[in-house]
């Protein structure tokens, strides 16, 4: 009679031996670090509040009316200063010339006007020559209009101008994609370089090597809890931007932030397995994550315009993730381009990400040196 040994994970002092799926390691392990991402609060600042603090603060001050106009002082009244459009200038009323030329002098204006019979006078400050070229030039197209009205003959040539967004479109329809997509940025990178570093100086990762954990599970969790978070983040963008106060418009094409989101998220995440592979401590992590990303936001237009940066900056622009998403988020959200408009941004984010986690698996390590 022959006997049939026990096939392994039989049974073992009357228990059936429990082998845990795939999805059950990827569950446990994603809800392990995000309990240890809610229960640090310096993350949980810098994820969320502080991205948030730029959108609040820029677009206060960009909501204002008065902040997006130049500040013009003027002297005395005219038939020419009366012209002066009120939605470029935002003028200020002097008792005297002296007074308004030391005013600009001291660098509190950027320029003052007068009348004076048929003469305009104009009194600028050279060191902001944008703002100083952009007054003359509003002045001297003011000053010819003038002329050509008094000569009694029509114009022959008349300028019809237009703008290309919807005309009820606030300043914020283009601060949110930029700012958003610096946050995701700073999230994604960070949190992955911290966790791979804290999880590899407490052996975490050691203890996850020698148990029946897959590679995949550990990438997938990590990978999850940095979209849920982009997802979160986002959200609470739309939630505050769409305020009265903001005026954020979600039109038809707004779904497509989505996808864009997690290319993005995949991307900047690449980073942070980058800087968590080669960082030992987390002091180091953080400073070499601030070293990419903080120079990355500046030359990707996050915080300003850089069309007319040098165009060796630019190329360099060209070459980082964030610089693509801002310019993909800010077609969806402001431009109206719908969804072939996002896939060269999110074939090149996707391709950066490959790229730079294929670099990073040549560079981690499980335990510490």
């Amino acid at each position: 009679m022959t006997t049939t040994a026990p096939a392994p994970a039989a049974v073992e002092a009357g228990h059936t031996a429990y082998a845990p799926s795939t999805w059950h390691q990827l569950r446990t392990l994603g809800l392990a670090m995000l309990r240890g991402f809610m229960r640090d609060r310096t993350a949980l600042f810098f994820t969320f509040f502080f991205p948030l603090m730029f959108l609040v603060v820029f677009g206060l001050v960009f909501s204002d009316d008065k902040a997006s106009r130049q500040d013009l002082g003027v002297v005395g009244t005219g038939a020419l200063v009366e012209q002066l459009p009120k939605d470029v200038f935002a003028t200020k009323t002097f008792p005297t010339w002296d007074k308004a030329v030391a005013t600009v002098r001291n660098g509190d204006i950027p320029a003052v006007v007068r009348q004076r019979g048929g003469t305009v006078e104009l009194r600028y400050a050279a060191s902001d020559r944008v703002k100083a070229a952009t007054i003359q030039g509003i002045l001297n197209a003011v000053v010819d209009r003038s002329n050509v009205a008094a000569t009694g003959q029509p114009p022959r040539t008349m300028l019809v101008s237009q703008q290309v967004e919807n005309a009820e479109l606030k300043p914020i329809q283009f601060l949110t994609p930029g700012l958003l997509s610096w946050g995701i940025a700073f999230s994604a990178a960070f949190g992955a370089s911290m966790t791979i570093v804290g999880w590899r100086r407490r052996q975490v990762l050691r203890k996850l090597r020698l148990a029946p954990v897959p590679v995949s599970a550990i990438v997938g969790a990590r990978v999850g809890v940095s979209l849920l978070t982009a997802f979160a983040q986002a959200a609470l963008f739309f939630v505050i931007a769409s305020l009265p106060v903001y005026g954020l418009r979600l039109d038809g094409s707004a779904w497509l932030c989505v996808p864009l989101l997690v290319a993005g998220t995949l991307a900047f995440l690449s980073i942070g397995l980058l800087v968590g592979s080669i960082a030992k401590t987390e002091e180091a992590a953080s400073a070499l994550a601030n070293f990419i990303v903080l120079p990355m936001s500046f030359l990707s237009g996050t915080f300003f315009d850089i069309s007319q940066a040098p165009s060796w900056l630019q190329t360099v622009s060209q070459v980082m993730p964030l610089r693509h998403m801002n310019d993909a988020m800010i077609g969806v959200l402001a431009r109206g381009q719908g969804a072939g408009s996002i896939v060269a941004p999110m074939a090149i984010l996707l391709g950066f990400a490959a790229v730079v986690t294929f670099i990073a698996s040549r560079f981690f390590r499980w335990d510490v040196d």
